[in-house]
């Protein structure tokens, strides 16, 4: 089983910055793809970001790219997303995933993953 928690979301000015982390549990955790993922309030959970396993393949929605950075420390079995000139529509709970049992493919389809984290709150300010 995989158990995933997310932190570092807040409030923020737009143009300021924000480091999500998320923490997993359980072997699975490195040998799979992870991704994040947002909803906003009365739209569906999008797309933000995934990558593989080794790191050395990532994957953005048009949205974040140049923004937004996805990454992940195998040995502390920590995800991150850095997030850079941030604006109001990137407004959200950002919730972090794991695919599991070895997909090591960083899809961008939230049904392709089968773990979540409870999700974070990002808001940001005019």
């Amino acid at each position: 089983q995989v158990q995933l928690v997310e932190s570092g979301g807040g409030l923020v000015q737009a143009g300021g910055s924000l480091r999500l982390s998320c923490a997993g549990s359980g072997r699975t955790f490195r040998w799979t793809a992870l991704g994040w993922f947002r909803q906003a309030p009365g739209k569906e959970r999008e797309f933000v970001a995934a990558i593989n396993w080794s790191g050395s393949t990532t994957n953005y929605a048009d949205s974040v790219k140049g923004r937004f950075t996805v990454s992940r420390d195998n040995a502390k079995n920590t995800l991150y997303l850095q997030m850079n000139s941030l604006n109001p529509e990137d407004t959200a709970v950002y919730y972090c995933a794991a695919r599991g049992s070895g997909n090591d493919l960083p899809s961008s389809r939230s049904d392709e993953y089968n773990y979540w984290g409870q999700g974070t709150q990002v808001t940001v300010s005019s």
